[in-house]
């Protein structure tokens, strides 16, 4: 359970981060991208601080994408 809670915090975090296209997503942009909901995994990420919400919509922060960039 848990591995695929993880798998899906980071499918959504990848779909956040494109490089050059940090742009904000609707979270149903995303659900019909991931073909399920997503509620409880942008509830981890933005408790991680790795994610902002507003309004319906969700971007990645500053420090989530530096972060993949370091990594990469």
């Amino acid at each position: 359970m848990a591995e695929r809670e993880n798998q899906l915090d980071s499918t959504i975090l990848g779909m956040l981060i494109v490089r050059n296209n940090h742009r904000p997503m609707s979270v149903q942009e995303i659900e019909r991208e991931i073909g399920k909901n997503t509620i409880d995994s942008l509830s981890r990420l933005y408790s991680g601080g790795l994610i902002h919400r507003l309004d319906g919509f969700v971007w990645a922060t500053r420090a989530a994408v530096m972060a993949d960039e370091i990594s990469t």
